[in-house]
């Protein structure tokens, strides 16, 4: 079921899909599986719900901007997601997985030795914690996480190249939140480009993307500590 959901929803995006990419969804299904049942990854269990709520809704951003040869950065990756299903479809991406849990960073490491991906780093650090080095070095930001994009756009924008571009994964109505990030966007050198609405293949479940374009450096002081983030947002 999983193989023929994934090649139905690839289709209905208009993408490919390779055999090796399929048999890595299957692996990376399995795996977060069996996980899953000691370690709390995921509510969305069994291979319609994944494919559909995980892989295709993460995969429908490559519809959206050009990953290919792209550096990109998965803030708050917990199980993987987006990232993971964008590298298993563009293996040509280099991708660093982001996560603040050591045991959630751990079943990164282990899943993509399972799948037989080199191309990507699992970084154990909070976003406004991260190793300098990481700071502007990014093509892409994406972040499928639960905080309001404001602050979001903190935790994600530092890590974004001038030109390049951050995706945050959204509901079916973000406006509210657009309107409430668009200075701390403007804050941290970012201009909200567009808001995308789309249905996940296979359902009638619309989700949305916001793609802030980082247009100028980021000042020094941001990102700010977590608990000024949120006691104070921008």
């Amino acid at each position: 079921m999983l193989e023929e959901l994934l090649r139905s929803g690839f289709e209905e995006l208009g993408l490919p899909l390779s055999g090796e990419a399929l048999a890595r969804y299957r692996v990376y299904y399995e795996y977060l599986e069996e996980v899953n049942q000691v370690m709390n990854l995921t509510s969305i269990s069994g291979e319609a719900d994944v494919a559909r709520l995980h892989f295709l809704d993460c995969a429908a951003l490559l519809c959206l901007e050009r990953f290919q040869g792209k550096r990109v950065i998965d803030v708050g990756s917990g199980a993987g997601f987006p990232g993971l299903p964008l590298l298993i479809a563009r293996p040509e991406l280099e991708l660093t997985l982001l996560d603040s849990l050591e045991k959630r960073v751990r079943f990164l490491r282990e899943l993509c030795g399972k799948l037989g991906l080199k191309q990507v780093s699992c970084l154990h650090a909070r976003a406004e914690e991260a190793p300098g080095g990481l700071r502007e070095s990014f093509d892409l930001a994406v972040s499928r996480a639960v905080a309001r994009l404001n602050l979001l756009c903190e935790l994600c924008l530092p890590f974004v190249k001038p030109g390049g571009l951050f995706i945050a994964m959204k509901g079916p109505e973000p406006e509210e939140e657009v309107r409430e990030a668009r200075r701390a966007a403007a804050l941290l050198g970012g201009k909200i480009e567009d808001v995308v609405r789309y249905t996940v293949p296979g359902t009638d479940i619309v989700h949305s993307a916001v793609l802030v374009r980082k247009v100028s450096p980021t000042p020094a002081k941001y990102p700010r500590r977590w608990a000024q983030i949120k006691s104070k947002p921008l």
